[in-house]
């Protein structure tokens, strides 16, 4: 596909997205139980934002590029270097948000110029059927774009593929037998694993404007959300009034219905060691029993940094509350986390946590707000560690589909000499190289 025709495709695309706002919505809400305004505002909407910045910036990104800087014997070299498609990409798409994250992926590898092929998740298949057809019908083929079954078994087929990219969104224990199949094919990858991030609260923070955007966060989506805080480290001098607030957003909690009935037990487990610990469960005494599959979101206080629950080992809208005694100490619980794609931190010193960004170890730091600015088009997401690696969105997740082409040119005149230099040219080079490069 030329440039010109990537552009048209994403502009078919938006418009036939907008089109079927309606249909998208009710299918994602029938398939996880998401409503359908959440579906509206995180996976729609940012989608679109997605779609558009691509229009407007991929050929920017993806345009060949002079290198510069070569060395004084290069006089009569010239280099350009140019973005190729990696050729044909597997994307292995997730349920939590069945939208969003395959239809940015899917942008972003066509954007590429690469043909695509999805393996759609068992839990939202219906709603990402609808969405590769409506990609089709903006104007790919079947060699450009297909797809498998919405099974289990089909994610291992697809494995065995020609590939020369997969793209995974998952636990990190399928991530790692991904990675491992990948690694014996000598294939490229992309793994989008989960998070198990902190929500740091100092002592000089708006501790109400804290509990606000942490407990929506927690919430959001009914807790089925990688970036999503596990754990909340506040200074002992915010804490309460950081509890009270958290506490009456609690109280006021509609019960959440989750994709995977063990994951709601897990929660349920959880909730009760920390209890036995010593924690104080939020709103505690109003579990819905007739669904397996609903919980009351829920916020657990005072509770211990040792048990299960604070390490974030849970996929549901339930999170720990942690008092410190100072930065250090939030710094050395937040470490302790295996797993980290996006930490936020509430404070007034917001310039001071800029510079302190990296040492988070996450790929997003976010200053009094959670998850939302992820949102945005440009932000890169990545994951180190057990949190996978490579990017996806933004420029790094778009370069991150192509693969470099370096095209130099050698004039006709003025070329440099193949034929070994005299020994006043030889000793020259030497007293160069002796005296070193020069400062600036």
């Amino acid at each position: 596909m030329s440039l010109k025709d990537r552009r048209d495709w994403l502009h078919r695309f938006g418009r036939l997205l907008g089109e079927h706002v309606d249909e998208l919505c009710s299918l994602v809400s029938s398939e996880i139980g998401k409503p359908e305004w959440e579906v509206l505002s995180t996976e729609l909407m940012p989608l679109a934002a997605s779609i558009k910045w691509h229009r407007r910036s991929f050929r920017g990104i993806l345009r060949p590029r002079s290198l510069r800087g070569g060395a004084i014997w290069q006089f009569s070299q010239r280099f350009r270097l140019h973005r190729a498609p990696l050729g044909t990409v597997g994307i292995i798409a997730t349920w939590n948000y069945p939208v969003q994250l395959l239809g940015i992926q899917l942008v972003q590898a066509i954007t590429a110029g690469n043909r695509v092929i999805v393996k759609p998740s068992e839990h939202a298949p219906r709603s990402q059927v609808r969405l590769l057809e409506l990609a089709r019908e903006a104007g790919l083929d079947e060699d450009r774009l297909r797809w498998t079954e919405a099974t289990r078994e089909a994610g291992a087929r697809l494995l065995e593929e020609p590939l020369d990219h997969v793209i995974f969104t998952g636990s990190t224990e399928v991530g790692r037998k991904v990675a491992r199949t990948c690694a014996d094919r000598l294939i490229s990858s992309t793994l989008e694993l989960s998070g198990r991030d902190s929500a740091l609260v100092l002592a000089d923070a708006d501790p109400r404007l804290a509990a606000r955007s942490i407990w929506s966060a927690v919430v959001m989506n009914a807790g089925q959300t990688c970036m999503a805080p596990r754990r909340v480290l506040v200074a002992r001098e915010a804490c309460e009034v950081f509890v009270a607030e958290l506490d009456r957003l609690v109280s006021s909690a509609s019960p959440v219905r989750m994709v995977r009935q063990e994951e709601v037990e897990r929660c349920r487990m959880l909730l009760e060691e920390a209890a036995r610990s010593g924690g104080r469960v939020l709103g505690s005494g109003r579990e819905v029993h007739d669904d397996p599959r609903t919980l009351f979101p829920t916020a657990v206080v005072e509770c211990p940094a040792a048990v299960e629950l604070a390490r974030g080992t849970h996929f549901g809208p339930v999170v720990a509350v942690i008092p410190c005694d100072g930065f250090d100490a939030m710094l050395s619980l937040h470490a302790a986390c295996e797993q980290k794609l996006a930490t936020s931190v509430y404070t007034r010193s917001r310039s001071a946590m800029e510079r302190l960004g990296p040492v988070f170890g996450s790929g997003v730091v976010t200053i009094n707000d959670t998850v939302v600015p992820t949102g945005h088009p440009a932000v890169p997401i990545t994951g180190q560690g057990e949190s996978g690696w490579g990017a996806s969105r933004g420029r790094e997740g778009l370069l991150r589909l192509t693969r470099t082409v370096v095209v130099s040119r050698t004039g006709a005149f003025m070329r440099l000499s193949t034929d070994e230099p005299g020994e006043r040219v030889q000793e020259f080079l030497r007293r160069m190289m002796r005296k070193g490069p020069r400062r600036g």
